[in-house]
């Protein structure tokens, strides 16, 4: 097995889900020159939102870390939309902002982001590593738990 995007998706028993269409008015990816900038993404997975709620308040730790990386997965969709299916054109992810709901005295929001993070590493290998903003915010779309947007460097 080649060493490719998704070949680690595979080796870690991944599977990418279908791009979601936006929500409202706004475009979910937007490619200007080598950059692909996603809109934000949600915890989707199997049709409908995988985590809710806030960390600090109704979720652990664990559970924003398992949002965030749904939300990496749904920020990969996207990019595979962007790109005709072809993931290998990602040359580098330049930037991800997470975004997490949370309670007031809730303070680790760079330990939830984390979950993306790793994810993120895991399957783009060195071009994965980015640099990053973690931001709690009171509360987010339909109740998530966490959003993730990223910037990519493409061919």
């Amino acid at each position: 097995m080649t060493d490719s995007i998704e070949s680690r998706l595979a080796a870690k028993q991944l599977t990418l889900p279908v791009a979601a269409a936006p929500a409202a008015n706004y475009v979910p990816y937007a490619v200007y020159g080598n950059l692909l900038q996603t809109s934000g993404q949600l915890p989707m997975a199997e049709g409908g939102l995988a985590v809710t709620g806030k960390l600090g308040e109704t979720l652990t730790l664990d559970e924003g870390q398992t949002a965030a990386r749904h939300c990496a997965l749904n920020v990969l969709a996207q990019a595979k939309a962007a790109l005709d299916g072809d993931l290998s054109r990602i040359r580098r992810l330049l930037k991800l902002t997470i975004f997490v709901a949370s309670a007031p005295h809730f303070t680790d929001q760079h330990k939830v982001a984390n979950g993306a993070s790793d994810l993120l590493v895991e399957v783009l290998g060195d071009c994965g590593r980015h640099a990053r903003s973690a931001v709690g915010v009171p509360a987010l779309p339909l109740d998530a738990a966490v959003e993730v947007e990223a910037l990519f460097e493409i061919a």
